[in-house]
């Protein structure tokens, strides 16, 4: 299923069954570090750098219906920046803390234990094994306290491409880590609610909108305009976008070959930037 950029059928393709996903999402992501990506390779270099977990587990997504493979995401809270936001889970790199959490990853039972690839850091690449250690760590800890992610029952399963945030000047390392046992999170103070969204949705074409962000109180053109996923749930939705719907769009199209619609065809969702966003609304 190859990418190439024309507008799909208003058609739901379907995820393979979990025991054929995790493979696949190990050998496409694998193909990250062949294709260019490379990691730093001293840990000071990480001081402005974050590492969040694309979470994927298979949940029941409503009353009667099976466990399907959904990606797994926190909605931020009014206390922090971009309230409001889907993000991945994960934070701000603590190279002392985070390099020392590291050397645990790969011990029977973590996250690092089972992956296939890392024969890959050899050679010229050893200094980079270390770092992908410390993002690892930095994504699990943190995930520990936004959401209690219980940090045996994760298991990693590769790199995606990193972004470079303008705005924040800051770069993200996504780590892709499938969850397993664990149905209950308990998110902090940072975190609104979790929300699931199920691979099928994120496979439908029809569920892309045209984004068009207004800054609160201004007039004219919007501020943004751009791709955005719409999830509809229980009378409800959510819009994921941004740093994350990048990542997202990423992860299908490397796993599943999937690119959405262009955004000229697609309906309009019109809303509010509040000037509160960069700074949230603390108590």
């Amino acid at each position: 299923m190859a990418a190439t950029g024309e507008a799909l059928p208003a058609v739901a393709m379907t995820p393979p069954d979990p025991h054929d996903l995790i493979p696949a999402i190990q050998k496409a992501t694998a193909n990250v570090l062949s294709d260019g990506l490379r990691l730093p390779t001293e840990p000071r270099r990480l001081n402005s750098a974050s590492a969040v977990l694309f979470l994927i587990g298979s949940f029941p997504f409503g009353e009667g219906r099976p466990a399907e493979p959904c990606l797994v995401l926190n909605k931020r809270s009014v206390r922090v920046a971009q309230p409001g936001d889907l993000c991945c889970p994960g934070g701000g790199i603590e190279p002392r803390i985070d390099s020392s959490l590291g050397r645990l990853m790969r011990l029977p039972g973590f996250p690092g234990w089972r992956w296939p690839y890392w024969g890959r850091f050899a050679g010229s690449r050893a200094a980079e094994k270390k770092i992908l250690l410390t993002l690892m760590a930095t994504a699990v800890r943190e995930s520990v306290e936004e959401m209690r992610l219980n940090p045996f029952c994760l298991r990693f399963l590769g790199l995606l491409p990193k972004q470079e945030l303008v705005l924040f000047t800051r770069r993200i390392y996504p780590l892709v880590g499938w969850l397993s046992i664990q149905t209950r999170f308990f998110p902090n103070w940072e975190v609104e609610k979790i929300v699931r969204i199920p691979l099928q949705a994120l496979l439908n074409p029809a569920a892309y909108v045209r984004y068009r962000l207004q800054a609160e109180g201004g007039v004219g053109d919007a501020v943004h305009e751009g791709l955005a996923f719409r999830h509809c749930h229980r009378g409800g939705q959510e819009i994921l976008w941004g740093a994350t719907f990048r990542i997202t769009l990423n992860f299908l199209k490397l796993v599943f070959g999937f690119t959405p619609p262009p955004m000229a065809s697609l309906p309009p969702v019109n809303a509010v930037l509040e000037k509160q966003y960069m700074a949230g609304r603390r108590p």
